[in-house]
C-alpha cells in the first residue's frame, strides 16, 4: 500500500493503520488514506533467449573434472559451451574422430591405400570412399551448412574449435600415439562434422548398400574404377596398378546386433513417486559408436549430463537434466526402401525406368577419389556411379541385378538428415514432459532409437520416433498382402517395392501422430523387440508395418525385462535406485529360469549313457555334474557358467520348448524344456565346445570371461581383466559380447571363434569388446536428481591415461555403479583438474 499524501514519512505499518514515526510530515497523525485502485499485474518477464554465437568469437569454457575422468563444461552460450566439449573429448577421444572424419569424407584410399587387409584386392577403402561419395553427404553439408539452425551451426562451430584447439595444445608426444603425427590428423572444420553427422544417419540404412552401390553398373559395362587417365573403354583392373576382386554380399542390416535395454519408471512404481529411468545401451566399447560422458551448463538455461556418441557436438544422448531422464535403445524400424525398378524397353542403355507410364533417366554420377599406392606415392581413380529419382542404384549378384527388363534402388530418409542436433539439444533443454515430447514434434532426428523417458513428477513416456518412411496405404497393402512382397521382405530383411508406380514411394518420414508411443504413470520399456510390449498393459498397435512386428516371440532379454519389472521392485513392487541398479547388473539368465531345473534333470537321468553327436558318441555326464554346480547367474564366481551359455547358443539354432509362443501370454511362452535327444545333443555340443577351447566345465566364469586392451600398435596387451555378465544368447539383462569391428582403422587385436558360438580357443574364453557401456539409473526427488552410471571400458581411449582403465576396473572387482556428480557442491568436493580454455591468440 502506498501513502500517497504522506510523501516524507517513515511509516511503520501495523496491520490497515499507520502511525507516524519521527519524520516530520504535513498531515496529521493517524492519517488513512482512501482505498487505492489495484495496481496492474506486473506483465511475465520473457524468458531470456538461449545464447548462441559467441558475441566476439573469443570462445571460453571453464572445464572442471572429477572422479573417474568426467569433464563438468560451464560456458555462456551454446557455442563456447561446444568449444569446451571438444577440447574435452579430444583429450580422450582425438584419434577416433580423426579417423571417422577420414571415413565420411571419402579419405580412406587416400591415406591406407585401397584395401583393408593390404594387397588382398578387397577394395573396401575404394567402397568406402566411393559409396559416400554416392550418396553425396559431403556435397549436402557444403550446400546446407548454412540453412542449419542457428543453435546447430553455432555447436558445430564451436565443437570443431575445441577438437582443434585440443590439438594446437598437446604437443605431439603426449597425444594419442595411435595418430599423432599422422597425416591424416588434421584440424577439423563444420562441415566436417556436418559430413560425419550425415554419415552416421546412414549406419542403419544406406551404409549397408556401399558394396551394391560400387558394384552398380549397366550390363555390359564393368563397375571397377580405373586411373583418370585412362579412357573410359579401357575401364576393368588391366589398367590399375593393384587388384581389385571386391565381394558384394546381400547386406545383413544391425549386423552387430546393436541393443539396449531402457526403462522409463513413474509415480505408480517408484518409492517417492518421481521418475526413474534406466539407461543401458549394448554398443562396442571401441570405435564410432564408443560413449563418453560430460556434463554442460549454461546458467540460466541449460544443465545436463549423460553420455553421447563419439563426435556428438555439445548435447547428451542419454542423460538428465533437473527436470527430464531419457534413454534410447535400438529400434526394429525400417529406414529405407528398395525399389524395383521396370527398365524401359526403349531405352537399349538400360539407363531408363518407367513410373506410372513415364520414363525417368538413371543418371551417371562421375567420382573420382586419391588413393595411397606406396608410401609416397599415389594414384588418381575414377568410377561412375548411378542415382535415380528415389536414390542410388545398387547391385547384389544373384539377389538384385541390373538387367533382364529390371534394376534396383535405395532410398534412405535419412538421407540427409538435419535434425540431429536440434532434437537432442530439444531434449536436453526440456523444462517439462510436455516439453520433451515437443522435441519430438519439432524435429525427426534420433534416426534409429526408441525413447524412454520419465519426469519429476512422475509421468513416463515411449515414443519410436526413429526415421521411418511415410508409405502410402498403397505402400503398407504391397507389403502386408502381395505374397511375394511378403515373401521377398522376409527373405531379405527388408521392404521391397515396385518402382515402377508412384503410389509405392515416400516423401517424408512418419510425422509424431502417427508414431507408436505410449504416456502414463507406470512404466515403459525396451530391449530390441519392437513397440508392441513397451507396457505390457498395454500393447500398441495400429501402426505403419515399417515399425515392426506385433503378436511375435519376444526375445528371452526382452523376457528377462518384463520378469524384472514385475519381480525386482522388493515385497511392496515399488522401486527405489537400489533396487533398480540390482536389476541392471544381476546378471541374470532367462534361460536358466526357464530350463535349468529340467536340464539338470535330463542330464541327471541320461547318467554315463553316451550321447550321439555328429555321430560321435559323448559321455555327459561330467558336464552335467558341472552344471548342477551353476548358481544360475552369470557372475565372475559362476562356476559352469560357461557351459550353460554353451548349451544356449547350441539350444538357440534349435529351440526346444514344449509350449509354443501364444500372443496372449507372450512375456511367458514358449516354456517347458522339451528334454528329448536334441536337447541333450545340443548340451553334448557344449561340452565339445569347452573342451576344444581347453577350458575345465568347472571353470569360474571370471576365468573364462575378459577384457583385454590392446597395446597402440593393435597387438594384444596380455592382461586379461576378469568380467561378469550374461549374454543375449541365454537371455541375460547386463549382456556383453565380442565384434571384431568397430567402424574404424584404429589398430587392435581380435581373436578367432569356433563355430557358432563366441567361444575363441586362441583365447581361452571370450574376450569382450561389445555389450553394456554408458549405464545410469536416474531418480528425481524433492532435492533434485540423485544418479549413478558407469561407462564399462572408461572415459579415455588413451592407453596411459588415468581414465583409460578405472571405470573398468571398477566393474570388474564387483558390478557395480558410481555417483554422478551433478549438484555444484558434489562437483567441488571431488574435483580433480580444472581449465579455463580459450581460443583466444596467446599473449606474449
Amino acid at each position: 500500500m502506498t501513502l500517497t499524501k504522506i510523501s516524507r514519512a517513515c511509516l511503520i505499518g501495523l496491520g490497515a493503520t499507520f502511525i507516524l514515526s519521527a519524520c516530520g510530515g504535513s498531515d496529521p497523525i493517524g492519517y488513512i488514506p482512501p482505498p487505492q485502485p489495484p495496481a496492474p499485474p506486473t506483465p511475465p518477464t520473457a524468458p531470456t533467449p538461449l545464447p548462441t554465437f559467441d558475441a566476439d568469437g573469443v570462445l571460453e569454457a571453464n572445464i572442471r573434472w572429477t572422479d573417474f575422468g568426467v569433464p563438468h563444461i560451464t560456458a555462456d552460450n551454446l557455442e563456447s559451451m561446444s568449444f569446451g566439449v571438444g577440447y574435452a573429448f579430444a583429450k580422450d577421444n582425438m584419434c577416433i574422430l580423426a579417423d571417422q572424419i577420414v571415413r565420411y569424407n571419402s579419405e580412406r584410399a587416400k591415406y591406407f591405400g585401397p584395401d583393408a587387409v593390404p594387397g588382398s584386392g578387397d577394395a573396401a577403402h575404394l567402397i568406402n570412399d566411393f559409396g559416400f561419395l554416392t550418396v553425396g553427404i559431403r556435397q549436402l553439408a557444403e550446400d546446407n551448412f548454412t540453412r542449419l539452425s542457428e543453435n546447430t551451426r553455432a555447436m558445430m562451430s564451436g565443437y570443431t574449435k575445441g577438437f582443434n584447439q585440443f590439438m594446437m595444445d598437446t604437443p605431439v608426444a603426449e597425444q594419442d600415439p595411435r595418430c599423432a603425427g599422422q597425416p591424416w590428423l588434421q584440424p577439423i572444420d563444420e562441415i566436417d562434422i556436418l559430413t560425419y553427422s550425415l554419415g552416421i544417419s546412414l549406419l542403419p540404412g544406406a551404409a549397408n548398400f556401399l558394396p551394391a552401390m560400387f558394384a552398380a553398373a549397366p550390363p555390359g559395362e564393368s563397375f571397377l574404377p580405373t586411373p583418370v587417365a585412362a579412357p573410359r573403354a579401357a575401364r576393368g583392373q588391366d589398367v590399375v596398378p593393384f587388384a581389385m576382386n571386391p565381394q558384394i554380399d546381400l547386406p545383413v542390416i544391425n549386423e552387430q546386433e546393436l541393443g539396449s535395454n531402457g526403462w522409463g519408471l513413474g509415480s505408480d512404481m517408484t518409492e517417492n513417486g518421481m521418475g526413474m529411468v534406466l539407461g543401458n545401451p549394448h554398443f562396442p566399447h571401441g570405435g564410432e559408436l564408443r560413449f563418453w560422458q560430460f556434463h554442460t551448463k549454461i546458467p540460466g538455461h541449460l544443465n545436463v549430463m549423460g553420455g553421447s556418441l563419439s563426435g556428438m557436438p555439445g548435447a547428451v544422448n542419454i542423460g538428465f537434466n533437473e527436470n527430464v531422464a531419457w534413454t534410447h535403445t535400438f529400434s526394429t524400424a525400417e529406414h529405407f526402401v528398395m525399389y524395383q525398378l521396370t527398365l524401359d524397353e526403349a531405352d537399349p542403355t538400360n539407363l531408363t525406368h518407367t513410373v506410372d507410364g513415364q520414363p525417368v533417366s538413371i543418371v551417371p554420377i562421375e567420382l573420382e577419389i586419391d588413393v595411397a599406392t606406396g608410401p609416397n606415392s599415389s594414384i588418381r581413380m575414377a568410377k561412375t556411379a548411378y542415382t535415380t529419382n528415389y536414390g542410388p542404384m545398387v547391385v547384389v549378384p544373384g539377389n538384385f541385378a541390373w538387367g533382364g527388363g529390371q534394376a534396383f534402388a535405395v532410398k534412405d530418409v535419412n538421407l540427409p538428415n538435419f535434425d540431429v542436433l536440434d532434437h537432442w539439444l530439444g531434449m536436453n533443454l526440456a523444462g517439462n514432459m510436455e516439453e520433451f515430447k515437443q522435441a519430438f514434434r519439432d524435429y525427426d532426428g534420433v534416426i534409429f532409437n526408441n525413447t524412454m523417458a520419465a519426469s519429476k513428477e512422475g509421468e513416463v513416456f515411449y515414443i519410436d520416433d526413429s526415421t521411418v518412411p511415410r508409405l502410402t496405404s498403397t505402400g503398407v497393402d504391397l507389403i502386408t498382402t502381395n505374397p511375394l512382397l511378403v515373401a521377398t521382405r522376409e527373405a531379405a530383411g527388408f521392404t521391397v517395392l515396385p518402382g515402377f508406380i508412384s503410389q509405392a514411394d515416400f516423401n517424408r518420414p512418419v510425422p509424431f501422430a502417427e508414431a507408436p508411443q505410449y504416456s502414463g504413470t507406470d512404466y515403459v520399456q525396451n530391449s530390441n523387440d519392437s513397440f508392441w510390449l513397451t507396457n505390457l498393459a498395454s500393447p500398441i498397435t495400429g501402426v505403419s508395418p515399417l515399425y515392426g512386428e506385433v503378436d511375435n516371440e519376444q526375445s528371452l532379454r526382452s523376457r528377462m525385462a518384463h520378469e524384472l519389472l514385475a519381480t525386482a521392485g522388493g515385497s511392496d513392487g515399488l522401486f527405489n535406485l537400489t533396487e533398480v541398479e540390482d536389476a541392471l547388473l544381476g546378471n541374470h539368465s532367462y534361460l536358466a529360469i526357464a530350463v535349468l531345473d529340467d536340464l539338470l534333470a535330463a542330464c541327471q537321468s541320461q547318467g554315463t549313457t553316451p550321447v550321439v553327436l555328429s555321430g560321435a558318441n559323448v559321455d555327459i555326464s561330467a558336464g552335467c555334474a558341472a552344471l548342477a554346480l551353476w548358481d544360475g547367474r552369470m557372475n565372475k564366481d559362476s562356476v559352469a557358467a560357461h557351459l550353460f551359455r554353451e548349451f544356449a547358443f547350441a539350444f538357440n539354432r534349435d529351440p526346444q520348448w514344449v509350449n509354443p509362443f501364444d500372443p496372449e501370454q507372450p512375456a511367458t511362452t514358449p516354456n517347458t524344456l522339451d528334454a528329448n535327444a536334441t536337447t541333450m545333443a545340443q548340451f553334448a555340443q557344449a561340452i565339445a565346445n569347452v573342451q576344444a577351447a581347453g577350458l575345465a566345465l568347472d571353470a569360474p566364469l571370471g576365468d573364462v570371461q575378459f577384457v583385454e586392451r590392446s597395446l597402440p600398435n593393435g597387438q594384444a596387451s596380455g592382461v586379461k581383466i576378469p568380467w561378469a555378465g550374461a549374454h543375449n544368447v541365454e537371455g541375460g539383462f547386463n549382456v556383453f559380447s565380442n565384434r571384431s569391428n568397430n567402424g574404424t582403422l584404429l589398430p587392435r587385436h581380435s581373436y578367432s571363434t569356433l563355430d557358432g558360438t563366441m567361444l575363441s580357443a586362441d583365447a581361452e574364453g571370450y574376450h569382450i569388446t561389445y555389450g553394456s557401456s554408458w549405464m545410469m539409473v536416474v531418480n528425481f526427488t524433492a532435492d533434485g536428481p540423485v544418479a549413478k552410471g558407469l561407462l564399462s571400458y572408461s572415459q579415455s581411449d588413451v592407453a596411459g591415461s588415468d581414465h583409460y582403465l578405472d571405470q573398468t576396473m571398477l566393474y570388474s572387482e564387483q558390478p557395480q555403479l558410481r555417483p554422478l556428480r551433478f549438484t555444484e557442491s558434489d562437483i567441488e568436493a571431488n574435483k580433480i583438474l580444472e581449465l579455463n580454455v580459450s581460443n583466444a591468440p596467446a599473449t606474449e
